[in-house]
This record gives C-alpha cells, structure tokens and sequence, in this order.
C-alpha cells in the first residue's frame, strides 16, 4: 500500500539502477514522485483524460523546488480540471505549439512582404527590424499580444524614432494581425482601435533659386544616371519608384507618352502620362547612350545588374548638399511639379490626371497652391468694378462762332 510521501520521504527515495521509478502517493490517486537513476525527483500526476481513454503524464515540477505540499495541492487542482473535461498536459503542448511574433514576422516577410513594391517592402522591412521583432522578442506568442502591447510600443516610438514612424509601425503591426487571423493564429487583430499621431501634409517646395542650384548641381555630379533619374522626377512629376522601374516597352518618344503598368503605380492601376518635350529629349539621350554602349536596348531605362536600379537617397543627400538645399525629400520634387502646374494655371482635375492620382481627395492637398492665382483674380475683379464708378471726363473743345 502506498504511504503519504512528505519532503523527508521523498529525499530518501532510492535511486534506480538505470531509467527512472515512479513512487506514488497514499493521498492523492496519479500523484507521484519520479526518480532517475541520475538522482534527480520530480513531482508527476498520472491521469486519463476524459472521453479518450488516453493516459498521460504530467510534470508539476521538481525537488526541491516544489515541496510536496504545495505539489499535491497542485495535483489535487489539476485532478479537479481533468474531472471536467480538461486535458493540462494537452494544453500545455498547445500553448508550447501556439505560433510565435517572430514566426509571424517570418511569415509576412516571405508571403506578404515580397510581394510590395521595393519602397514599400524596405519600408515594411525596417519597421520589423528595428522595431517589431526587437519590442516582442523571439518567443513571445501570438495569442499574447494586447492592446497596451501595440500602444506601449507606439508610444515608444513615437519618443525614439518620431510620430510618423510610430504610425507605420502601428500600419504594419495591423497588417500583421488581419493575416494572422486568416492564418487562424489567433481571432482579432489588437492594432486596431491604436490612437495614432497627428499628421501634418508636408508643404515643401524647390524655389526658383533652389532649382537653379539644383540644375547646377545635376550638371555637375559624376553619377550620371543617378542625376538622370532626378531630372526625370523634376520633369515628369512621378513616382521615385515609377522612374527607378521604368521600361523601355513603356515609352513611346514618337508620341511622347509614358503608358505606366498597374505594377508600377501606387494605385494598381493603368496611367498614362505625357511626356514634355525637355523629358523626350532627356530620355533619347539616355536611349542614344545604352545604344552606343551596348549595341542592344536594356529592358529598364535605369539598368542595374540583372534588374533596374533601386536607390537613390545617398546620391539626393549628396545633390543636395552640393545644391546648399535642406529640408526636401526626393518626393517633395513631385509637389514642386505640381506647384510648378498650379503657377501656370493647371486646375486640380488636370494636376491629378497628370499626377495618376485615383482619387480627387489626394489632389486636394494642393488646393493651397492656388492661393496666389485667386488673390490676382480677385484683385483683377476689384480693380474693374472700382474703375467702372470712375467718372472719365473728356477735355472741352471751343468751336468756331462761340459755340462749345
């Protein structure tokens, strides 16, 4: 007959020869204690879960890090679980098994990721190594992560990196969670509902002294490909990326077209833009170049390696240092092409068929631009309207015979 095991019994507890022996308890029915032949005791529980007929055994834990006392109070715990249907050692294999953040961060890399453009993919890519991966660690669940998880990382980088970092983390993090619940990783998505930072529409733009120098500083820098792919941005108003994929098969310098591919535009649609002559002739002379060089067209306007070019942001630093510039980004140069149209009289409808936006929204950010040429109209108006109550009196003129 089994006896009541105590933490003196169990210390006396023979080692086997080789393997391990179960001693069980007077008390409580599955509760045990293992010993190895290495002399090492831990607490077990023996149990049939209910409805299976499949028997297993559970480690509560070791001595003399558990007393016996407090094991069997946890054997008894876990007896009352099993009498209700549950399986402990079943859920901890589960919860063992339950996906972690960097499994996820794995998965959205290799399923998601890579299939965005490369500006959105470096983007998407950075946020997870600086900020996403290092924040929840290696081994944190899935099923885990709360609400205050998500916000306490927005507020931290918001205070380290700036508000609209935190924003696009927050962007990515959403993103992540809306997957993982249609990869039954868990059932919602905690991002929503993050408060996100203030955004300000940025309102920068080259002046005529600072095109001047830019020009300047085009002519002069010795990555010649590079400086063409600004003038391309200056001239055509488009998309970093746009011009850093652009294809030959898409341009036509007869008709002066450039026909975008769904692939290659923010929207995923078609758009189709003119071309000015100043950019057909900067393009037949980048065309006129890889000819002689090459004796056959490459597929990419800006070719390099076995693809096109990806990056830019070292040779614009570089442009704008050069040009004593501060303060402008490679994408402010598709808000001076749109300042550029509205100077001259372009409406928004034309700006954003010129610019490929899809929605009258997003052109609506340069409705301001427009500040100008309606302060003239106005000005124009009022002096006609003042100049039509003027009286305009003619000069006298006397007649012959007193008569005037």
């Amino acid at each position: 007959m089994a006896t009541r095991l105590s933490d003196a019994s169990v210390k006396r507890l023979p080692t086997p020869a080789q393997g391990s022996k179960v001693h069980y308890d007077g008390d409580v029915p599955g509760f045990g204690c293992r010993v190895t032949a290495a002399g090492a005791r831990s607490y077990i529980l023996n149990y049939v879960v209910r409805g299976t007929g499949r028997e297993r055994r559970y480690t509560i834990g070791q001595f003399p890090d558990w007393s016996t006392t407090a094991a069997r109070t946890r054997a008894r715990e876990l007896r009352r679980e099993i009498s209700d249907g549950g399986d402990p050692l079943g859920a901890l294999q589960d919860e063992r098994a339950a996906p972690t953040m960097a499994e996820l961060c794995d998965r959205f890399e290799a399923e998601h990721v890579v299939r965005k453009r490369p500006s959105t993919e470096s983007e998407y890519r950075t946020a997870l190594r600086l900020h996403i991966r290092p924040h929840f660690g290696p081994h944190t669940k899935v099923a885990d992560i709360r609400f205050e998880d998500i916000d306490r990382l927005h507020r931290k980088v918001t205070k380290g990196a700036g508000p609209y970092s935190a924003n696009r983390v927050v962007s990515v993090l959403s993103k992540m969670f809306t997957l993982a619940i249609r990869w039954d990783m868990r059932g919602d998505n905690p991002a929503k509902g993050i408060e996100r930072n203030a955004e300000y529409s940025r309102r920068r733009y080259l002046s005529s002294d600072e095109l001047a120098r830019l020009v300047k500083a085009l002519a002069e820098y010795e990555d010649r490909q590079a400086a063409n792919i600004i003038r391309l941005l200056l001239l055509t108003g488009c998309r970093r990326g746009e011009a850093l994929a652009a294809r030959w098969a898409d341009i036509d310098l007869t008709a002066g077209t450039w026909s975008k591919p769904p692939s290659s535009t923010k929207q995923k649609e078609h758009h189709q833009a003119p071309l000015s002559a100043p950019a057909r002739q900067l393009l037949a002379e980048i065309r006129g170049e890889q000819i002689g060089k090459r004796h056959v067209l490459p597929e990419y306007v800006f070719p390099s390696g076995n693809g096109h070019r990806m990056k830019v942001s070292h040779d614009w630093d570089r442009l704008c240092k050069a040009a004593g510039i501060t303060g402008l980004r490679v994408h402010d140069l598709r808000h001076s092409f749109a300042s550029q149209l509205a100077s001259g009289g372009a409406s928004l409808p034309l700006i954003g068929a010129l610019l490929g936006h899809a929605q009258p929204s997003t052109t609506a950010r340069y409705s301001h631009l427009f500040d100008d040429p309606q302060r003239a109209a106005v000005e124009k108006l009022g002096a006609v309207i003042v100049n039509a109550g003027k009286t305009i009196t003619a000069p006298v003129v006397k007649l012959k015979g007193g008569a005037s």
